[in-house]
């Protein structure tokens, strides 16, 4: 049974590498809408409250490093490498949460769950990325034109950012409650 539900979660996570490889090229023709939707936060966010948090962790660093090396987009290492830390920090954070909290409000309630699961995701996953930026820019690993303070910070991983959180907090939740419901997610399928 538990071969089953790997196979099921690196079958998943392949397809949701291959969504965040191609999504970009969708939502990217109009530059103000790729920025808006953040397109490669989607896979990360799915595939951790599919998958769990290993899956979930593992695709969020190697979807924005691989896309960054082979496709330019999103910049590596500027940006790709900071993303990395932040779409695993969704991973990672979404499969831990959503399992607990489906356990703390009931199965039946879901879709609360998921939520909550995702909101301090999104929250923490921004604290990881900014985190990680500073220490890749400490190290001399990226560099930068301008210092980067707490009002860049806040300014890039939050205020920017959140239209495309509000897009991803109904979004994500229609897409997982639809593999669950087709028994495609690794986490509910038995």
């Amino acid at each position: 049974m538990n071969t089953n539900r790997n196979l099921r979660a690196m079958v998943v996570t392949a397809l949701l590498l291959a969504l965040g490889m191609i999504l970009p090229f969708i939502t990217g023709q109009i530059q103000v809408i790729g920025k808006i939707i953040s397109p490669l936060h989607i896979p990360a966010l799915i595939c951790g409250l599919t998958c769990g948090w290993q899956w979930g962790l593992g695709l969020g660093i190697v979807l924005p490093i691989l896309r960054g090396l082979t496709l330019g987009m999103p910049p590596f290492p500027m940006v790709a490498l900071p993303m990395a830390f932040e779409l695993g920090g969704y991973g990672l954070l979404t499969g831990l949460l959503y399992p607990f909290l489906l356990k703390k409000m009931k199965k039946e309630r879901r879709l609360p769950a998921m939520l909550c699961a995702l909101v301090i995701a999104m929250i923490g996953g921004r604290i990881i990325g900014g985190a990680g930026k500073a220490l890749l820019l400490s190290f001399g690993l990226i560099g930068s034109s301008s210092p980067y303070t707490f009002a860049v910070f806040f300014s890039s991983y939050f205020a920017g950012t959140a239209p495309g959180a509000l897009i991803h907090l109904v979004l994500v939740p229609a897409v997982v409650t639809a593999l669950e419901r087709a028994k495609l997610s690794p986490l509910v399928a038995k």
